[in-house]
């Protein structure tokens, strides 16, 4: 990350009240996290960062998306299941958006956050989405032979 993104992210949050830290969230994929770091790297701006934040989040939707239709593909037999997949998708977007609006909740984020909000934002659910990918998943990879816990996790073995 250049020392202008490092200063940007600590003056904000100096600014704001928050507390910038590193580990708030799961780490992008390797690929992905090179790609967005190369990016900022090589901003010379607050709007090239906005940008690079943009894409960012735009490969981990992209990633959300294939996994999720992964997840539906695998259990396509189980309707049950897909159904409440669905739904708990739905819901997972609703909050992610709603706790967004918790972290940042003026109604003119220009004005009270300044221009680094765009990327803030970005950010933010990036780090949202790279956590669902996560847990989406553990459907794909399944659990052990035996879990008593496994509820719809189809056995890997």
């Amino acid at each position: 990350m250049k020392l202008s993104t490092k200063l940007c992210v600590a003056v904000f949050a100096v600014a704001f009240g928050g507390i910038a830290t590193a580990g708030t969230a799961p780490a992008p994929a390797a690929t992905a996290a090179a790609s967005s770091d190369k990016c900022m790297d090589n901003a010379q701006s607050q709007a090239a960062m906005d940008e690079c934040a943009s894409k960012s989040l735009a490969a981990a939707d992209k990633e959300l998306n294939q996994v999720y239709q992964q997840v539906l593909a695998k259990y396509a037999s189980d309707k049950v299941f897909t159904a409440k997949l669905r739904t708990a998708q739905k819901a997972w977007v609703a909050f992610r958006d709603a706790e967004l609006e918790a972290r940042y909740p003026a109604s003119d984020k220009g004005l009270q956050y300044g221009s680094v909000y765009p990327m803030c934002a970005d950010n933010e659910l990036e780090a949202m989405t790279r956590k669902r990918i996560e847990e989406l998943r553990a459907w794909l990879k399944g659990t052990q032979e035996g879990d008593v816990c496994a509820g719809s996790y189809q056995s890997n073995s």
